[in-house]
């Protein structure tokens, strides 16, 4: 089963995608499941993790719609408010729906780089925790550290981190890259997390070109392992920099030197074993 671990479907007229640039060509408009079907095909994906794009409930409850009506969604990483501990409810009622997952705050955008750890958010990750629920991790390099800090205080907490932690591809400099690489090593050295081969496109130039890629994918797979990676196209997202398409050909040149079983693990397996999707 090839699976494509991290994908969104959206409607700004639903009013809640605040960090959407309005009128933007690409990102400013409706996907749907029949937007991304073809692609499927055409890669021989046969199921999808659609994820939060929205910091609201009310946007995991309509993903949730969009999952019960579509075959190819295996499964939902919602939101929940950790701000907000009656949210706790809402986290047992979304987990009892088959297709819940887990939740994913949206670190990235939280001004507050020590959100994380404030004392006031730590009774989410010990419900995730309890009820066996994911957890992915948004965020960009500068919040490394607080990671590492976070996951080690919940080892029994499931995590993926997204899009490789957003990695400056566009301004590489050797410094920014190991200290990248040093973060990224720290959270793999955590028994169990797991990292999406996700998002590195968005964050490379335009005209970027596989080499520009590589030393981050080789980065990932040689910290966490083939069997701790799952590839995400992050589409419609991705179309910033590149086609569906391009995104996972580009993923397939960076993982062509792994073994069959191998690479089986990053486009299917890893997430299946993740995210405890059946086939």
């Amino acid at each position: 089963m090839q699976i494509d671990a991290h994908q969104h479907y959206w409607q700004p007229k639903r009013g809640d995608y605040d960090w959407m640039p309005q009128g933007d060509p690409v990102l400013d408009r409706q996907y749907r499941p029949a937007d991304l079907v073809q692609h499927l095909g055409a890669h021989r994906i046969n199921k999808t993790v659609l994820v939060q794009a929205a910091a609201t409930v009310a946007e995991t409850e309509y993903m949730l719609g969009i999952a019960d009506a579509t075959d190819h969604v295996a499964g939902v990483v919602g939101w929940i408010d950790f701000e907000n501990p009656n949210d706790a409810a809402t986290l047992t009622r979304l987990a009892k729906h088959p297709k819940f997952l887990g939740v994913r705050p949206m670190i990235q955008d939280i001004e507050d780089v020590d959100w994380m750890l404030r004392d006031d958010v730590q009774w989410a990750y010990r419900a995730l925790s309890d009820l066996g629920l994911t957890f992915d991790a948004l965020g960009f390099p500068r919040h490394l550290d607080n990671f590492a800090k976070l996951l080690g205080n919940y080892p029994d907490l499931k995590v993926v981190v997204d899009h490789c932690m957003k990695p400056d591809v566009a301004g590489h400099t050797d410094a920014k890259f190991d200290t990248w690489a040093d973060g990224m090593r720290r959270l793999a050295d955590r028994p169990g997390t797991c990292c999406k081969l996700s998002g590195l496109v968005t964050e490379a130039a335009e005209g970027w070109t596989i080499d520009d890629l590589r030393p981050y994918g080789e980065l990932v797979l040689e910290a966490f392992g083939p069997e701790r990676v799952m590839w995400g196209s992050d589409w419609p997202v991705c179309q910033l920099r590149a086609s569906y398409g391009d995104w996972r050909r580009g993923a397939e040149t960076l993982c062509a030197p792994l073994s069959g079983d191998d690479r089986a693990m990053v486009f299917g397996g890893t997430a299946a074993r993740f995210y405890g999707l059946g086939n």
